[in-house]
This record gives C-alpha cells, sequence and structure tokens, in this order.
C-alpha cells in the first residue's frame, strides 16, 4: 500500500485561510472590546431617546442602568459577541470539511476548450478534441508538486494495467523541469500538454496540483477529485466510476 501526502495547496486555499486568520483575529479583539464595555460602560438612562452629541459615560464596576434602556444597551453589547460565536462556528465547520469532496462546477459540463503543446521531448500535446471517444483520465501534475510524486506510481500501475487512457497536463512548471521528471519518474501519460502560465488549469477550475479529472467519452466532467490520488479513491471511486461510464 502506497502512502500518500497532502496535496499542494493553491493559491486560493492560501488567501482563504488567510483571510480566516483575520477574521478570527478581528473577531476575537471585537469580543475582548465587548467584554470591557460590558464591565466600565454605561449608556446614561436618556439612551437611544437622548438628544444629539451624548456620548457614554465611565461607570464604576456594577453600577447598571435601569429599565427599557439597559435591555437595549445589553443587545447592542451582545450582538458584536454573537457575531463573532456565529463566524468561528462556521469556520471550524469549514476546516473539519474535506477538501477533496468540493463540488466542480463543471461536473457534467464539456471540457473547456483548450489547446497545449507538448511537454519538452514529447511529442503529443494535449486539446480538448483528444478528450472523445473513448473515457480517460487527466491528471494535473508539476514537477515542483510533492504530492505529484507520492501519487506517481498510482498512475505507473495504472498504465501498466492498460486501464484507461491517462493524460497529463503539466501546470506552471519549467519545460527543462517537467521533462527530467518525467523521464525519472517515469512517463503514465499518452498525451501531456504544458500549460506553462496556467490559463488552462484556472478554465478546468483547478485548486491546486494534483487534481485528476474523470472525462467521459463524450469529452465531459464526470469526476474531479482534489489532491493526490490514493490506493483507496481509485478503487472506491474513480475505477467504479469509469467501469460505469463505459456501460451502454
Amino acid at each position: 500500500m502506497l502512502a500518500m501526502g497532502e496535496s499542494e495547496l493553491g493559491w486560493e486555499s492560501a488567501l482563504l485561510a488567510i483571510a480566516a486568520t483575520g477574521l478570527l483575529l478581528v473577531s476575537a479583539i471585537l469580543a475582548g472590546i465587548v467584554l470591557l464595555l460590558r464591565r466600565y460602560w454605561r449608556w446614561p438612562s436618556t439612551a437611544f431617546g437622548m438628544e444629539t452629541g451624548t456620548q457614554p459615560v465611565l461607570a464604576t464596576p456594577g453600577l447598571v442602568g435601569g429599565g427599557a434602556h439597559a435591555g437595549i444597551r445589553r443587545i447592542v453589547l451582545i450582538a458584536p459577541l454573537t457575531i463573532f460565536l456565529g463566524v468561528a462556528v462556521v469556520l471550524a465547520w469549514g476546516m473539519t470539511r474535506n477538501p477533496s469532496a468540493i463540488p466542480s462546477a463543471l461536473i457534467g459540463k464539456p471540457v473547456p476548450e483548450f489547446t497545449l503543446p507538448p511537454v519538452k521531448g514529447r511529442t503529443l500535446g494535449l486539446a480538448s478534441a483528444d478528450l472523445n471517444g473513448e473515457v480517460s483520465l487527466v491528471n494535473v501534475f508539476a514537477s515542483w508538486c510533492t504530492a505529484c510524486r507520492e501519487e506517481h506510481p498510482i498512475f505507473m500501475q495504472l498504465k501498466a494495467k492498460g486501464i484507461v487512457a491517462i493524460h497529463g497536463l503539466n501546470y506552471k512548471d519549467q519545460p527543462d523541469d517537467a521533462a527530467r521528471w518525467l523521464n525519472t519518474m517515469g512517463d503514465p501519460y499518452a498525451r501531456t500538454g504544458a500549460d506553462r502560465n496556467g490559463r488552462v488549469a484556472i478554465d478546468w477550475g483547478v485548486y491546486g496540483v494534483p487534481e485528476p479529472f474523470v472525462i467521459t467519452k463524450d469529452g465531459r466532467i464526470a469526476y474531479k477529485h482534489i489532491g493526490a490520488v490514493t490506493p483507496k479513491v481509485l478503487e472506491d471511486t474513480i475505477l467504479p466510476l469509469i467501469r460505469k461510464l463505459r456501460q451502454p
């Protein structure tokens, strides 16, 4: 059994992580301010019905306004804390989700139109027209991707068994690095397109590398997996889907 590492994150995932961290930090600061206000500040008894320019006044600990105004004051102070807790719950839920389960808007749609030259040293590039006529597997990979190296033996084994045609989409790689990587690791791909600037991968909705796609015989995207292919993913999901798509 081959051990798989974590997939390489795309820049979108990195920005999402930074934004989530920043939002949590701001929410925590806001919650702290709210707690301080609850302890040391109170609104005058004329709050919310007062003249323009009336300001909150410093209160001694334990001094609390009464009546309806006190209830309104509590709502004003509690609302930010409630928002903070809601944001924290949503972010925590999102962090527990399996990123490979993120759905793609392209599922069931034709592959985007594209034409890519071959990787250096190869004679066959990759184009959308090449993905018609048979069920196939397209893998987005790069020589600088650690997870791509770890999953690569699986594709070599798949090629040796002749189960399905495998095509490669080489993502933002240097020509010499990509050629050296395939020459050293082995080349499981029938066709390999060099997506030097990453524009084709963007059209495919790629989050990062690796990302394999199962393509129907009429050139539609049937499945997308985010991250490295593991033996379990291959046996439990990809191969059963390929067999199903080949049925008349």
